[in-house]
């Protein structure tokens, strides 16, 4: 038996025709299932709380278009298959038609956007730095020539490369596979530093053993949105997926999810981010731009 003729067919099958994807809502309508991508420790957007429970902000907002799907097909017994996803793979699940919809901490750039689609944006955030207080690490002049983790495949690791060699630092960068093992670093001493969104770090401060034994330090190096990313040249989907994000801007529902995630107090230790809303976001609000960072 040939199986490459047959491999080729299955794959034009479920895309519709070979190399191109099925439009997303004809595919969760034939499947019966949608599948949404989070993060395990993307506090407070998307991470875990007991095994294969994902929750957040971003897992809300993914649920909300869940419930938007279901009502649009006519289908209420659409079901929610979880994905567990990195900084790594999830572009590729996103375009290889693996995962339908990815809200977790995904910074929406112009180099993004040519492989994928963005949402609307619904975060704004830039680079700094986790640090031990005993470390005595202030800013980014105190990290020359020192150990400094970031998470692989994020935009913070070219922004931390790009910022020590213009300043001529030499970072020795660590990478973790993701914000957890990046964070390690720090915790073991294995890095002085965690260089990521200042969000991300305030979520991985507040879930430590020791909490008070850290801060977020130094300027922010650059401000980012983060978006929920889909299949590109999908308009269909994304006007659903906008339609419900901007939706819960225009009604006041954004903010309350805000208040729960970011002000209230949050698990596992049941303790608040305190971050209020950034004025670019307040912006967007009524803006509802999906405007991509270069």
């Amino acid at each position: 038996m040939k199986l490459l003729p047959l491999l080729i067919c299955a794959a034009v099958t479920a895309t519709g025709s070979a190399g191109v994807l099925a439009d997303t809502l004809d595919k969760i309508a034939a499947s019966g299932k949608i599948t949404l991508a989070y993060r395990e420790s993307s506090v407070p957007f998307s991470y875990l709380d007991g095994p294969a429970k994902p929750i957040g902000f971003s897992v809300d907002v993914a649920n909300a278009v869940a419930d938007a799907v279901r009502k649009q097909l006519k289908k209420p017994d659409i079901q929610v298959e979880w994905q567990a996803v990195t900084s790594q793979n999830r572009m590729p699940l996103v375009m290889n038609g693996t995962v339908d919809l990815e809200c977790g901490s995904t910074t929406n750039n112009s180099a993004r956007g040519k492989d994928v689609a963005f949402a609307i944006n619904h975060f704004y955030t830039g680079t700094r730095l986790l640090v031990k207080k005993s470390a005595g690490i202030k800013d980014y002049a105190d990290l020359a020539g020192k150990n400094v983790s970031t998470t692989t495949g994020t935009t913070n690791l070219q922004v931390l490369r790009k910022y020590s060699t213009e300043k001529n630092l030499n970072f020795n960068l660590q990478f973790g596979k993701d914000h957890a093992d990046s964070f390690l670093l720090v915790e073991s001493d294995r890095a002085v530093a965690f260089g990521m969104d200042d969000i991300l770090l305030y979520g991985l401060k507040a879930n430590a053993k020791n909490p008070a034994d850290f801060e977020v330090v130094g300027e922010s190096l650059q401000v980012e949105p983060y978006a929920c990313m889909l299949r590109k040249d999908d308009p269909a989907f994304k006007q659903l997926v906008d339609g419900v994000i901007g939706g819960m801007m225009k009604s006041g529902e954004f903010e309350k999810l805000y208040t729960k995630w970011f002000l209230q107090p949050i698990p596992p230790k049941n303790l608040p981010l305190g971050l209020p809303m950034s004025p670019q976001l307040k912006d967007n609000l009524k803006a509802l731009s999906d405007k991509p960072a270069t």
